[in-house]
């Protein structure tokens, strides 16, 4: 017969006399809606001590990915995805040679600048 451990089966494993209204399912707690631009609704819970300061305004929808907010008349809007950019985009958005020497210059001249102080 294999046995572990000493708790007893079925007991809740740190649960004592001293602070169990503070924890687990004891604890004073408030229920504070959350709605995406979709309208779900998600439900979080929050200890009923916490200050209101310390409840977040927007939280990540687990049904949706979108992010949800606490006005059910405005909810946050739909996060604006970007189309994916290929590598060619890339390139063509990058710089001509005359401003990477630009740009090249005007860190040296800082870099000089900073170092004649330095000295």
């Amino acid at each position: 017969m294999a046995s572990g451990g000493s708790a007893i089966r079925g007991s809740r494993v740190g649960a004592g006399p001293m602070g169990e209204q503070d924890r687990g399912f004891h604890a004073e707690r408030i229920q504070v809606s959350y709605w995406d631009a979709l309208g779900n609704e998600t439900v979080r819970y929050f200890a009923a001590n916490l200050p209101d300061e310390e409840i977040p305004e927007t939280i990540d929808c687990p049904t949706s990915g979108l992010p949800a907010g606490r006005d059910k008349e405005n909810p946050p809007s739909v996060a604006k995805l970007e189309p994916y950019k290929t590598h060619l985009a890339y390139v063509k958005e990058r710089r001509t040679e005359k401003e990477a020497e630009q740009l090249l210059e005007d860190a040296l001249q800082q870099l000089r600048a900073r170092r004649g102080t330095a000295s």
